[in-house]
């Protein structure tokens, strides 16, 4: 009789790499079992704020003193609202420290799909530009991988989930398989105009967006309400509920447990294999162990390596496969919060059809062709254009009929782009466990040590300078830019502390997402990053997840794992 608790392969997150990873190995063959520290939650029933106007939500979706006071962290992200924080989790509840004067932002959802609910659907491919950086310039450790070992797998996952975009032909922005692009509005082709014919190698593209603009492998196309971080009833944007869950469950080789916390990985080192994992059911707060031939950890950048980290042993003293010792290192995210706005006049006669849920994207041009003086690398721009409504009235004192017709009156266009730059990936920018302090399931906490260096703050410099100079190039009035000093972490892009690498000695992961010292261990979160570009990763996450799944299975057939 076969052990119930034994599976071909053990994913552990179910967030955008755990449903990529699952989808894949169930549609090989592989019977396997999801384990999410998270609560359960179903497409379409649980969204149950999805439907429900603001005027129906007991603040009008603003947040409330006593949500910053239960959610100190995740109500700083621009996804938390009324309609939202329960998908967020509550800060008290999952503790962590950071040294005094050194914050850091960790925004989660621990639920089934993770944060592929609440993340922002842009998705750019990474040019060599990016996989060539380090080793040109002397950065941490070179990439194993270059831009022709994922550009396949770019496709296949494109493919798939459904990206809109714009063909624009760029060396440092790879095109990928599009559906039909989203418009831009009217003010906005005015300032791609402007920006393109003063600077011809800037160009101002529509974002490159998971959310479908036509009907596509079975999903509706996107209604344009833009309340996509409620969760989408429809499918219409790329999810784990939506897309990949819904395939692995089709195979009939996915079993999927909830509120289940994977404590350690379990380690035959006569094999120098993985032979499961031991979970904490977190309901009963019973211990189980699970089984499996191959294991994927997909459970956030700081999950999985907290993971590693716990999965101590005589033949692992300083966590799983850390020989190299640079497990927990080489914590990144994207420079973040760092505005510019602006008003522009004309154009009163016209507006835009619904709630677009995307913007425009300004792709890096800043040491693309030359060198800029103060800094290495680069940034890109997110932003759009709007049109203040009734909202812009709110707070102001009025009565009467003049009032009432005023408030039905659109204001003028203003435009604001969102600065997104590269950090680097310095060795003491780090995470580790603290003992001292435990979580309510009396496991250690995590002490997250980060700062920015020399580099990027030259970087947001010039990243609010090229801002302005934009804008006013474009005709922009009261153009004002904003720094709004955002902790590590605020861009939801944290990525490193288990990175790829060529050599174990200075890597924990191999160019197949695979542990140096542990072949049948996969790692293809945002831990796995050996540098972090300026562009949003999760497509490359996606892309990694796809293509180590692949390798893993040919592997296991050969029975070299």
């Amino acid at each position: 009789m076969k052990d119930i608790n034994t599976f071909d392969a053990i994913v552990v997150g179910s967030g955008i790499t755990g449903g990529w990873a699952v989808k894949e190995l169930t549609e090989k063959g592989l019977k396997t079992l999801v384990l999410e520290r998270g609560r359960k939650l179903e497409h379409v029933k649980d969204y149950t704020t999805a439907n429900t106007p603001i005027w129906e939500l007991p603040h009008r979706n603003k947040t409330t003193a006593a949500d910053k006071e239960t959610y100190p962290i995740q109500s700083t992200v621009y996804a938390f609202n009324e309609g939202t924080k329960h998908l967020w989790i509550k800060d008290k509840d999952h503790p962590y420290t950071t040294p005094p004067k050194q914050p850091f932002n960790w925004l989660r959802g621990n639920h089934v799909g993770g944060r592929s609910l609440m993340w922002g659907r842009q998705s750019y491919r990474w040019s060599d530009l990016d996989f060539e950086a380090n080793a040109k310039e002397g950065i941490a450790v070179d990439w194993p991988i270059r831009y022709k070992d994922i550009a396949p797998w770019y496709s296949y996952v494109e493919k798939y989930i459904g990206v809109s975009g714009q063909v624009e032909n760029l060396p440092q922005l790879p095109d990928s398989e599009f559906l039909p692009p989203m418009e831009m509005f009217c003010v906005e082709k005015s300032i791609k105009s402007s920006i393109e014919e003063k600077w011809p190698k800037r160009v101002m593209t529509i974002g490159r967006a998971a959310n479908l603009t036509k009907i596509y492998n079975g999903r509706p196309a996107c209604q344009h309400r833009n309340l996509c971080y409620r969760g989408c009833p429809y499918g219409a944007y790329f999810s784990s509920q939506s897309s990949t869950l819904p395939a692995a469950i089709a195979t009939g080789n996915m079993t999927l447990r909830p509120n289940s916390l994977v404590e350690t990985l379990l380690f035959d080192k006569d094999k120098s294999k993985a032979t499961g994992v031991r979970v904490l059911d977190t309901e009963t707060g019973k211990s189980v162990e699970y089984k499996a031939k191959l294991v994927f950890l997909c459970a956030s950048t700081l999950g999985s390596t907290q993971i590693l980290l716990q999965s101590t042993s005589d033949r692992f003293p300083n966590g799983f496969s850390n020989s190299s010792g640079e497990l927990g290192h080489n914590l990144m995210d994207h420079l973040f919060d760092l505005h510019a706005y602006a008003d522009f006049d004309g154009d009163l006669d016209k507006y835009y059809n619904g709630q677009r849920p995307n913007g425009i994207y300004i792709p890096r041009f800043r040491n693309v062709w030359d060198k800029h003086p103060d800094y290495i690398r680069g940034f890109g721009f997110q932003g759009n254009a709007s049109r203040a409504g009734w909202e812009s009235k709110m707070g102001q004192l009025g009565v009467g009929a003049d009032f009432k017709k005023s408030i039905t009156q659109l204001g003028g266009w203003k435009m604001a782009f969102y600065g997104f730059g590269e950090i680097l990936p310095y060795h003491d920018n780090k995470v580790q466990l603290n003992p001292s302090k435990k979580d309510i399931h009396g496991l250690p906490t995590l002490f997250i040590e980060t700062k920015l260096r020399e580099n990027e703050l030259a970087m947001k410099k010039d990243i609010l300078a090229s801002a302005k100079e934009m804008m006013e190039a474009a005709g922009a009035k009261n153009v004002s830019v904003w720094d709004g000093q955002a902790p590590m972490g605020s861009g939801i892009h944290e990525m490193g502390t288990a990175r790829m690498g060529k050599d174990p000695k200075t890597s924990v992961l191999n160019k197949w997402n695979q542990c140096h010292e542990a072949k049948n261990v996969f790692v293809t979160d945002g831990s796995c990053m050996t540098s972090a570009s300026c562009v949003n990763p999760s497509l490359t996450y996606m892309a990694l997840t796809a293509r180590a799944v692949d390798y893993a299975v040919k592997e296991l057939s050969k029975q070299n794992l």
